[in-house]
């Protein structure tokens, strides 16, 4: 089992950075691939960062690309999730995940298998 839990989000203006952090139980995290996805109102869960379970490989999607950074710290058992240059369009509830094997997969919700509650990042114009 694995527990998820974010923080870091909030309310922010076009422009500014935010940092969000994924913490984890249980002793599996530092071998499982993570991932950030993140859902706005009416709209479908979207993928965000994923990062393999060294920390040596990172898949971002072309909104992500250049301005958000996924980084993780398995001695401190956090993911994170660096994001700079906010626009409106990033407003959206962020998720992190941990999933059981690394690949191109790893940009589908479907390859994850633990989930948090949820962190709300909101970017005002």
């Amino acid at each position: 089992q694995v527990q998820l839990v974010e923080s870091g989000g909030g309310l922010v203006q076009a422009g500014d950075s935010l940092r969000l952090s994924c913490a984890a139980s249980g002793r599996t995290f530092s071998s499982r691939p993570m991932g950030w996805f993140r859902q706005a109102p009416g709209k479908e869960r979207e993928f965000v960062a994923a990062i393999n379970w060294r920390g040596s490989q990172t898949y971002a999607a072309d909104s992500a690309r250049g301005r958000f950074t996924i980084s993780r710290d398995n001695a401190k058992n956090t993911v994170y999730l660096q994001m700079n240059s906010l626009k409106p369009g990033d407003t959206a509830v962020y998720y992190c995940a941990a999933g059981n094997s690394f690949s191109s997969s790893s940009t589908q919700a479907t390859s994850y298998d633990y989930w948090g509650q949820g962190t709300q990042v909101t970017v005002s114009s």
